[in-house]
């Protein structure tokens, strides 16, 4: 019989719960966006009725990024997952968020699809995938 081990195998790991599996996209989301060339600003802002996953800068533009994940795209992309309730919820919290920082500068508002499961992700980028109204 073999002896007990204290590290978790795959076979008795216990797999991640929903909020961590969308903090480990999310973080992921953030990594692969400042390969492209933005900067994290915050993550996970939450304001009376709505939440903005990421804010990233953009040269002078601060963007405001919704992450959206699947494991599987069998039943359409994530990014059809963004609905005009959620844009108004959205931007509801970026104007929260520029008030209570006292900013006024460019913003859009992207949409990032992550399909897969980690580390094994698949990114589709909306830039200014929908406008303030």
């Amino acid at each position: 019989m073999p002896a007990p081990t204290d590290r978790p195998t795959p076979a008795n790991q216990a797999a991640p719960s929903r909020r961590q599996l969308g903090q480990q996209v999310e973080q992921a989301a953030a990594r692969w966006l400042a390969t492209q060339g933005l900067t994290l600003v915050a993550s996970n802002q939450h304001a009376k009725g709505g939440e903005i996953d990421l804010v990233m800068r953009d040269g002078e533009h601060l963007v405001f990024v919704e992450v959206r994940h699947r494991q599987r795209s069998d039943y359409g992309s994530p990014l059809e997952t963004i609905t005009p309730a959620k844009q108004r919820r959205i931007i509801k919290a970026a104007r929260f968020y520029l008030h209570a920082q006292q900013l006024s500068c460019p913003c859009r508002f992207d949409v990032v699809g992550v399909t897969g499961s980690p580390p094994l992700l698949e990114f589709d980028w909306i830039r200014a995938a929908f406008d303030a109204y």
